[in-house]
Protein backbone atom coordinates (compact mmCIF):
# COMPACT_ATOMS: atom_id res chain seq x y z
CA UNK A 1 0.00 0.00 0.00
CA UNK A 2 1.45 3.47 -1.22
CA UNK A 3 1.81 6.36 1.58
CA UNK A 4 -0.75 9.35 1.50
CA UNK A 5 2.47 10.97 0.38
CA UNK A 6 2.92 8.35 -2.78
CA UNK A 7 -0.32 8.09 -3.62
CA UNK A 8 -0.82 11.84 -3.55
CA UNK A 9 2.07 12.44 -6.25
CA UNK A 10 1.22 9.65 -8.35
CA UNK A 11 -2.21 11.08 -8.91
CA UNK A 12 -0.64 14.63 -9.18
CA UNK A 13 0.77 12.97 -12.15
CA UNK A 14 -2.70 11.15 -13.33
CA UNK A 15 -3.06 11.49 -17.42
CA UNK A 16 -5.37 8.31 -17.43
CA UNK A 17 -8.18 10.67 -18.85
CA UNK A 18 -8.68 13.57 -21.35
CA UNK A 19 -9.66 15.47 -17.88
CA UNK A 20 -5.54 15.57 -17.09
CA UNK A 21 -5.49 17.87 -20.30
CA UNK A 22 -7.00 20.95 -19.57
CA UNK A 23 -6.62 20.86 -15.71
CA UNK A 24 -4.54 23.74 -13.56
CA UNK A 25 -4.35 21.37 -10.63
CA UNK A 26 -5.41 17.87 -9.58
CA UNK A 27 -7.69 18.26 -6.45
CA UNK A 28 -6.75 15.32 -4.56
CA UNK A 29 -8.65 16.21 -1.31
CA UNK A 30 -7.86 18.25 2.11
CA UNK A 31 -9.09 17.39 5.11
CA UNK A 32 -8.02 14.84 8.77
CA UNK A 33 -6.02 12.14 6.85
CA UNK A 34 -6.90 9.74 10.12
CA UNK A 35 -10.49 11.00 10.20
CA UNK A 36 -13.40 8.60 10.64
CA UNK A 37 -15.79 10.64 8.28
CA UNK A 38 -15.25 10.93 4.39
CA UNK A 39 -17.49 13.31 2.41
CA UNK A 40 -17.15 12.42 -1.46
CA UNK A 41 -18.36 14.92 -4.29
CA UNK A 42 -18.46 14.82 -8.17
CA UNK A 43 -15.59 16.61 -8.88
CA UNK A 44 -13.79 19.97 -8.76
CA UNK A 45 -15.05 23.46 -10.14
CA UNK A 46 -13.41 26.35 -11.21
CA UNK A 47 -12.39 27.63 -8.00
CA UNK A 48 -11.44 23.66 -7.07
CA UNK A 49 -9.16 23.87 -10.11
CA UNK A 50 -7.74 26.95 -9.72
CA UNK A 51 -6.94 26.05 -5.86
CA UNK A 52 -6.20 22.66 -6.14
CA UNK A 53 -8.66 21.87 -3.32
CA UNK A 54 -12.13 20.52 -2.65
CA UNK A 55 -15.61 22.71 -2.02
CA UNK A 56 -13.40 25.95 -1.73
CA UNK A 57 -15.91 28.14 -4.10
CA UNK A 58 -19.43 29.17 -3.02
CA UNK A 59 -20.68 25.54 -2.63
CA UNK A 60 -17.62 25.05 -0.08
CA UNK A 61 -18.52 27.93 2.16
CA UNK A 62 -21.91 26.31 2.42
CA UNK A 63 -20.85 23.14 3.22
CA UNK A 64 -18.39 24.65 5.86
CA UNK A 65 -21.18 26.35 7.43
CA UNK A 66 -23.26 22.86 7.48
CA UNK A 67 -20.26 21.11 8.73
CA UNK A 68 -20.19 23.47 11.97
CA UNK A 69 -24.07 22.92 12.44
CA UNK A 70 -22.73 19.51 13.59
CA UNK A 71 -19.34 20.06 14.96
CA UNK A 72 -17.34 19.15 12.00
CA UNK A 73 -14.79 20.95 10.23
CA UNK A 74 -12.20 19.77 7.47
CA UNK A 75 -9.45 20.93 9.56
CA UNK A 76 -10.35 18.69 12.28
CA UNK A 77 -12.50 15.62 12.17
CA UNK A 78 -13.45 15.04 8.24
CA UNK A 79 -11.43 14.40 4.87
CA UNK A 80 -12.83 15.50 1.83
CA UNK A 81 -12.30 13.97 -1.76
CA UNK A 82 -13.92 13.63 -5.09
CA UNK A 83 -14.90 10.98 -7.44
CA UNK A 84 -13.04 12.92 -10.19
CA UNK A 85 -9.46 14.52 -9.31
CA UNK A 86 -9.53 16.58 -11.92
CA UNK A 87 -12.45 19.68 -13.53
CA UNK A 88 -14.64 18.93 -16.31
CA UNK A 89 -15.08 21.17 -18.57
CA UNK A 90 -17.60 23.63 -17.64
CA UNK A 91 -18.53 21.85 -14.56
CA UNK A 92 -20.13 19.16 -16.49
CA UNK A 93 -20.93 15.82 -14.44
CA UNK A 94 -18.09 13.50 -15.19
CA UNK A 95 -18.29 11.45 -17.77
CA UNK A 96 -18.21 7.16 -17.33
CA UNK A 97 -14.78 6.53 -18.49
CA UNK A 98 -13.53 9.42 -16.14
CA UNK A 99 -14.81 8.08 -13.37
CA UNK A 100 -13.76 4.75 -13.89
CA UNK A 101 -10.21 6.19 -14.53
CA UNK A 102 -10.23 8.46 -11.09
CA UNK A 103 -11.90 5.65 -8.51
CA UNK A 104 -8.90 4.02 -7.75
CA UNK A 105 -7.39 6.89 -6.25
CA UNK A 106 -10.09 7.18 -4.09
CA UNK A 107 -10.37 3.63 -3.07
CA UNK A 108 -6.02 4.26 -2.75
CA UNK A 109 -7.59 7.16 -0.31
CA UNK A 110 -10.60 4.74 1.45
CA UNK A 111 -8.05 2.33 2.14
CA UNK A 112 -5.41 4.85 4.04
CA UNK A 113 -8.40 6.62 5.64
CA UNK A 114 -10.81 3.51 6.54
CA UNK A 115 -13.52 5.79 7.00
CA UNK A 116 -16.65 4.22 9.69
CA UNK A 117 -18.89 7.15 7.77
CA UNK A 118 -18.77 8.08 4.28
CA UNK A 119 -20.95 10.77 3.05
CA UNK A 120 -21.86 11.39 -0.48
CA UNK A 121 -22.50 14.87 -1.70
CA UNK A 122 -24.67 14.89 -4.30
CA UNK A 123 -26.43 12.28 -6.56
CA UNK A 124 -22.95 11.35 -8.71
CA UNK A 125 -21.11 10.95 -6.01
CA UNK A 126 -24.27 8.33 -4.66
CA UNK A 127 -25.42 7.00 -7.85
CA UNK A 128 -21.56 5.86 -7.45
CA UNK A 129 -20.45 4.49 -4.46
CA UNK A 130 -23.95 3.45 -2.88
CA UNK A 131 -24.89 2.40 -6.27
CA UNK A 132 -28.43 0.40 -7.02
CA UNK A 133 -31.79 2.35 -7.86
CA UNK A 134 -29.94 5.47 -5.98
CA UNK A 135 -32.61 8.53 -6.52
CA UNK A 136 -30.89 11.64 -4.79
CA UNK A 137 -34.88 13.25 -4.37
CA UNK A 138 -35.85 9.81 -3.01
CA UNK A 139 -32.96 8.38 -0.93
CA UNK A 140 -31.00 11.11 0.60
CA UNK A 141 -30.52 10.64 3.85
CA UNK A 142 -30.95 6.79 4.12
CA UNK A 143 -28.49 4.79 5.62
CA UNK A 144 -27.08 2.46 3.70
CA UNK A 145 -24.33 -0.36 5.50
CA UNK A 146 -21.39 -1.81 3.24
CA UNK A 147 -18.92 -3.99 4.98
CA UNK A 148 -19.15 -2.24 8.01
CA UNK A 149 -19.27 1.17 6.89
CA UNK A 150 -21.75 3.37 6.90
CA UNK A 151 -22.87 5.41 3.87
CA UNK A 152 -25.91 8.32 3.27
CA UNK A 153 -25.70 11.11 0.68
CA UNK A 154 -26.87 14.66 1.38
CA UNK A 155 -27.72 16.95 -1.56
CA UNK A 156 -24.75 18.71 -3.01
CA UNK A 157 -24.16 22.22 -1.25
CA UNK A 158 -24.38 23.85 -4.81
CA UNK A 159 -27.88 22.30 -5.34
CA UNK A 160 -28.76 23.59 -2.19
CA UNK A 161 -27.42 27.12 -3.54
CA UNK A 162 -29.23 26.39 -6.31
CA UNK A 163 -32.76 25.34 -4.60
CA UNK A 164 -33.08 26.41 -1.24
CA UNK A 165 -36.25 24.58 -0.56
CA UNK A 166 -33.84 22.23 0.24
CA UNK A 167 -32.18 23.03 3.03
CA UNK A 168 -34.83 21.78 5.37
CA UNK A 169 -34.43 18.33 4.25
CA UNK A 170 -30.68 18.99 4.72
CA UNK A 171 -31.01 20.04 8.17
CA UNK A 172 -32.88 16.70 8.96
CA UNK A 173 -29.89 14.77 7.31
CA UNK A 174 -27.29 16.54 8.99
CA UNK A 175 -29.12 15.68 12.34
CA UNK A 176 -29.05 12.56 11.11
CA UNK A 177 -25.77 12.07 10.50
CA UNK A 178 -24.56 13.97 14.02
CA UNK A 179 -26.09 11.12 15.65
CA UNK A 180 -24.75 8.52 13.31
CA UNK A 181 -21.08 9.49 13.95
CA UNK A 182 -21.84 9.58 18.05
CA UNK A 183 -23.02 6.27 17.49
CA UNK A 184 -20.11 4.91 15.63
CA UNK A 185 -17.22 7.10 16.08
CA UNK A 186 -14.41 7.17 18.24
CA UNK A 187 -12.02 10.47 17.37
CA UNK A 188 -14.56 12.79 15.83
CA UNK A 189 -15.41 14.76 18.96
Amino acid sequence: MLSWEELEAQCKKCARCGLHEKRTNVVFGAGNRAAEVLFVGEGPGESEDRRGEPFVGRAGLLLDDMLKIIGLSREKNIFIANIVKCRPPNNRDPQTAEREACLPWLRAQYSLIRPKILVCLGRIAAAELIGGDFKITRDHGKWYDKDGVKFMALYHPSALLRDPHRRPDTFVDLKSLERMIKETCERTY
